[in-house]
C-alpha cells in the first residue's frame, strides 16, 4: 500500500513551502487509500526547538493534514542510528577520517582549480582510526540512476562524491543517512519532496545499498516561487502557515491554494473542495518548473471560501479579530446580530482581519470629521435638515418588522421630495457609519436597529452645529 510521509526539521516556524509538500503527500496516499505519516527530524540539537516543532505540527493540524500514526522523532532512534553505524563500520563499508576543516578546503580549491567537482577521496580509509567523522567507502564508478516519477530517469556520477560524510561521530548521523534509514524502517513507498533534494537523493541511495535496503519511488515537486520567480522569502511577505491563518485566511482556502502551485487538474476548475482534490491528484500532472505563490490569487481564493461559508459559521473565525473592538452595545455575544454584521461585509472581504476596521459602527458610535457628512457643496443647514427628515421617517418605524427592502423603499420614497437624492442619502449613510466607504444605509439600518440608527443620526446632528 502506499505511505509517504513528510518529514520537517524543528528549526523554524511552518513555511509554506512545507506545508505545500506536506499537501501533496497527504493527497497522494489520499488518492490511493494508503497512509501519510509525519516524522520529525530533530537531529540538529543544536536548532531544534520544542516551539517550532509545536508550530509545525499545529500548522499542518489547522489545515487538516494529520498523521495516520504516531509522530516520530528521529531523537528517539539515536540507539538504533548507533547500531546501523557499528555494523557498517564492523564490515569496512565507512570508516574515520581526521582530516581538518583546512586541509579539505585546501583540497576544494584545488579540485575547482583544475575544473573538477569538489570531493574528498580521503587517505586514511586504513589507518584503523577510532575517531573522527564518519565517512562512506565510495567505490561505486557506475552511474546512480533513480526513475523520478516528475522527471523521469535522473543520472549522476558517484564518483564526484568522493567519500561523503554520512555521519560527525557514531552518535551523531548525518541527514541522508538518518533518512535513509527512516524511509526504509517506516515502509516509506513514496518520497515526494522539494526539487532542492534531488542532489541528496544519490547518496540515500548508496547508503541504502550498503544496508542492504530497497529504495523507495522519488518524486521531487517544484519549489515555491515569488512573483519575481526568485525562491519564495520573507522579502515577497508572509511565508509561514501561521502568518496567514492569523492574517485571516481560511484554511480551507490554503489547503486549496497550495494544492493548485505547481499541480493542475487538467481543467479550468480552481475551487475544490478537499474530498475533490483527494479525487483528482496525480503525481502525473505535476510540473517541473517552480510554482509562482501569488497572494493576489490566495486574496480571490479567501473571498471565495469566505463568501460560500455562512455567516454563523464565520463567527467564531472573525472573533478572534475584534478583540479589541469596543463594543459600548453589548453585542459581541448575540449570535443573530454577529452574523448580521458579517454578513453585510462578507461579499468584501478578502480576509478575514479585513472585517475588523469596517464594521466598528455597529458597536458604538462613530468617531469621524463631521464634514464628511456634507453632499458636495450642502450648506451645514440643508445637511441638518435631511438628517432630521430622516430620524422623523425612522423613529416612526417598528424595525424589527422590516426588511432590508422595505427601509430601502422608504428611504427612496423621501428622497425624491430632494433634487438630488445623494443629498439625501450620503449624509444619513455617513452618519449611521462614520465612513465615507461602506454598505448603504437601508443595510445598515436593518441591522444596528431603531434606537442606534436614531443614536447615530443624534450625535451627528449635534456635529453638525460645530460647522
Amino acid at each position: 500500500p502506499v505511505k509517504t510521509r513528510l518529514a520537517p526539521s524543528p528549526t523554524g516556524s511552518l513555511h509554506v513551502g512545507t506545508a505545500h509538500t506536506a499537501l501533496f503527500n497527504f493527497l497522494f496516499a489520499r488518492h490511493f487509500g494508503g497512509s501519510f505519516v509525519i516524522r520529525v527530524e530533530d537531529t540538529d540539537t543544536e536548532r531544534s526547538k520544542k516551539e517550532y516543532e509545536d508550530n509545525i505540527l499545529e500548522g499542518l493540524a489547522w489545515l487538516g493534514i494529520t498523521s495516520d500514526e504516531r509522530i516520530t522523532r528521529q531523537s528517539e532512534r539515536a540507539e538504533y542510528y548507533e547500531t546501523l553505524l557499528k555494523k557498517l563500520l564492523a564490515e569496512g563499508s565507512i570508516f574515520y577520517c581526521t582530516h581538518s576543516a583546512e586541509e579539505l578546503e585546501a583540497e576544494r580549491q584545488k579540485l575547482m582549480g583544475e575544473g573538477k567537482s569538489p570531493h574528498h577521496k580521503c587517505d586514511q580509509r586504513e589507518t584503523g582510526l577510532d575517531s573522527g567523522v564518519l565517512r562512506i567507502k565510495n567505490n561505486t564508478i557506475e552511474p546512480i540512476i533513480f526513475s523520478d516519477v516528475v522527471r523521469g530517469d535522473i543520472s549522476f556520477d558517484p564518483v564526484t562524491f568522493g567519500d561523503f560524510v554520512i555521519a560527525k561521530n557514531i552518535s551523531a548521523p548525518l541527514y541522508n543517512f538518518a533518512v535513509a534509514v527512516d524511509d526504509h524502517d517506516m515502509n516509506i513507498t513514496h518520497v515526494i519532496r522539494g526539487e532542492d533534494h534531488i542532489a541528496n537523493t544519490p547518496k540515500q541511495i548508496m547508503i541504502q545499498r550498503l544496508l542492504g535496503f530497497t529504495a523507495p519511488l522519488y518524486a521531487h515537486i517544484p519549489l515555491l516561487l515569488g512573483t519575481d520567480r526568485s525562491k519564495l522569502s520573507k522579502r515577497h511577505g508572509a511565508t509561514s502557515v501561521s502568518e496567514y491563518r492569523d492574517q485571516g485566511y481560511l484554511s480551507d482556502a490554503l489547503f486549496n491554494f497550495l494544492a493548485l502551485l505547481g499541480w493542475n487538474p487538467g481543467t479550468d476548475q480552481e475551487i475544490f473542495s478537499r474530498e475533490g482534490l483527494i479525487a483528482e491528484f496525480s503525481l502525473d500532472r505535476v510540473q517541473k518548473s517552480g510554482a509562482i505563490f501569488d497572494t493576489t490569487k490566495l486574496d480571490w481564493m479567501n473571498s471565495e471560501y469566505i463568501k460560500k461559508t455562512s455567516a454563523h459559521d464565520l463567527i467564531s473565525y472573525v472573533l478572534p479579530f475584534l478583540e479589541s473592538l469596543e463594543d459600548t452595545y453589548g453585542k459581541k455575544s448575540d449570535e443573530n446580530y454577529m452574523a448580521s454584521v458579517i454578513a453585510i461585509e462578507q461579499s468584501r472581504m478578502k480576509k478575514l482581519s479585513d472585517i475588523s476596521d469596517k464594521i466598528d459602527y455597529f458597536f458604538r458610535t462613530p468617531t469621524y470629521d463631521v464634514a464628511l457628512l456634507t453632499w458636495k457643496n450642502q450648506p451645514p443647514e440643508e445637511t441638518s435638515r435631511a438628517l432630521e427628515d430622516a430620524r422623523n421617517l425612522i423613529s416612526s418605524w417598528d424595525v424589527t418588522q422590516m426588511t432590508k427592502e422595505d427601509i430601502e423603499r422608504l428611504l427612496l420614497e423621501k428622497a425624491r421630495a430632494y433634487t438630488d437624492r445623494g443629498s439625501f442619502l450620503w449624509p444619513l449613510r455617513v452618519a449611521l457609519s462614520g465612513k465615507k466607504n461602506s454598505p448603504g444605509p437601508f443595510e445598515i439600518i436593518a441591522v444596528l436597529g431603531k434606537e442606534n440608527s436614531l443614536r447615530h443620526i443624534d450625535h451627528a446632528l449635534t456635529g453638525l452645529k460645530s460647522l
